[in-house]
C-alpha cells in the first residue's frame, strides 16, 4: 500500500492534479494510474485491430475484384475475418470509456488512422508518400502529448453520480445550446438545401458528444457491475442505453450522407476533428475531467489535440484510391460499434476517425 501511495503522489503531483481536492460528485478510484494505463492500452489495441479489419476488408474487395469472382462480398471468409476484428476493435474502445477519461479516448482514435496507413503500405502495396511520413510523425508525437498531459484521475462512474452530472446546471446549459445549435443546422440542411460538408460534419459532432456521454456512462456502469456493484437496476442505465443507439443512428445517417456528397479524403480529417473536439468538450463538461488540471497540462493537451489534427489530415490528404470494378461496399450499418470513425458506421468508438471508405 505504501508503495501504490508513494506512486499516485508523484504521479498527481507530475501531472499538476491534486487528488486531495477532488470534485464533490467524483469517487477517485484508488489505483488511478493503473486504471488509466489500462483504458490507454484497451484503446490503443482496439485502434489498431480495427485499422487491421479495415485493410483485411479493403484487401477482400481488391481480391474479389481481380479474380473476377461474382459473388457477393458478403460470402468471403476473408471479408468476414475483417468484420470479427472490427467487432473486437470496437468492443476494447467500448470497454476503454470505463477505464479512463473520454478526452483521452477520444483524441486516441488517431492511432487506427496511422496504423491502417502504415499496414495499407506494408500489406496492400500502396504508395508511401512524404506527407503519409510527416502526418504520421506529428500524430504519433501528439499522441505522446495527450497520453503525458490528458487528465489521469479515474472515477467510479455509478449510477448515482451520473444522475448528478445529468441534471447538473453546466450540462443543463450545455445540453441547451447543442439542442438549438442543431436545430438551426438541420433547418439549413434539410430546410433550406445547404449541403456544406461542415454543416453535415457539425451535425455528426453535435451528436457525437452525445455518444460520448452514453457510452462511457453504460461502459463505466458495466463495469462497476461486473466488479460486484450492480449498476444495471437503475433506469438511468437504460435511458443512457437508449441516447447511445438513437445518437448512433443519427449519426450514421448523416455520415452516410456525406461520404455520399462529398470525398472520403475531405470527410476523413474533418470527422476527425470535429468528432474529437465534441468529445473533449464533453467530458469537460458532464464528466468534468478539466478541473483541477494544470494550466499547462491543458494547453499541452490542447497542443497534442492539434498535432493530430494535423497529422490525420496530412495522411489522409489525396489518398489514391484503390481501383476496382462492379464492387458495392458495405455501409456495415448493422454491425454494432464502429460508427464514430464513419468507417463502417459501427458504433461509439469509431465515428471520430470517420473512415466510411468501405461504405456506399
Amino acid at each position: 500500500m505504501a508503495n501504490n501511495s508513494t506512486l499516485d503522489s508523484v504521479f498527481s503531483n507530475r501531472t499538476g492534479q491534486n487528488s486531495s481536492r477532488p470534485s464533490p460528485f467524483t469517487e477517485i478510484r484508488e489505483n488511478p494510474l493503473k486504471t488509466y494505463l489500462l483504458g490507454i492500452i484497451i484503446s490503443i489495441c482496439g485502434n489498431f485491430l480495427i485499422s487491421i479489419s479495415l485493410n483485411i476488408q479493403k484487401y477482400a474487395h481488391m481480391r474479389q475484384s481481380q479474380l473476377g469472382d461474382s459473388r457477393p462480398y458478403y460470402t468471403s471468409v476473408l471479408w468476414w475475418s475483417g468484420v470479427g476484428l472490427m467487432g473486437l476493435g470496437e468492443l476494447g474502445n467500448f470497454a476503454a470509456y470505463g477505464f479512463a477519461p473520454a478526452s483521452l479516448i477520444a483524441p486516441l482514435g488517431c492511432v487506427s488512422v496511422i496504423a491502417s496507413a502504415v499496414i495499407s503500405v506494408v500489406f496492400l502495396k500502396e504508395t508511401l508518400r512524404a506527407s503519409d511520413v510527416v502526418g504520421g510523425a506529428l500524430a504519433v508525437v501528439g499522441t505522446y502529448l495527450l497520453v503525458t498531459f490528458a487528465p489521469h484521475t479515474s472515477t467510479h462512474i455509478t449510477a448515482h453520480l451520473v444522475q448528478r452530472y445529468a441534471v447538473s446546471w453546466q450540462f443543463l446549459i450545455y445540453l441547451f445550446l447543442e439542442v438549438v445549435v442543431f436545430s438551426i443546422l438541420l433547418y439549413l440542411y434539410k430546410r433550406r438545401n445547404i449541403k456544406h460538408i461542415t454543416i453535415v460534419m457539425l451535425l455528426v459532432a453535435l451528436l457525437a458528444s452525445l455518444t460520448v456521454i452514453s457510452v462511457k456512462a453504460v461502459s463505466g456502469m458495466i463495469t462497476e457491475s461486473i466488479k460486484g456493484d450492480l449498476q444495471l437496476t437503475y433506469p438511468i442505465f437504460y435511458v443512457m442505453v437508449v441516447v447511445m443507439v438513437a445518437s448512433c443512428a443519427f449519426q450514421i445517417k448523416f455520415l452516410n450522407q456525406a461520404m455520399k456528397m462529398f470525398d472520403a479524403t475531405e470527410v476523413v480529417p474533418i470527422n476527425f476533428v470535429f468528432f474529437t473536439a465534441s468529445a473533449i468538450t464533453a467530458g469537460i463538461v458532464f464528466y468534468q475531467e478539466f478541473q483541477g488540471l494544470a494550466l499547462l497540462n491543458i494547453l499541452m493537451f490542447l497542443f497534442g489535440c492539434l498535432l493530430s489534427f494535423i497529422g490525420v489530415f496530412l495522411i489522409a490528404r489525396d489518398r489514391p484510391k484503390i481501383k476496382t470494378e462492379n464492387i458495392t461496399f458495405i455501409a456495415m450499418g448493422k454491425i454494432p460499434a464502429a460508427e464514430q470513425r464513419g468507417e463502417c458506421a459501427l458504433s461509439p468508438a469509431a465515428e471520430q476517425r470517420g473512415e466510411c471508405a468501405l461504405s456506399p
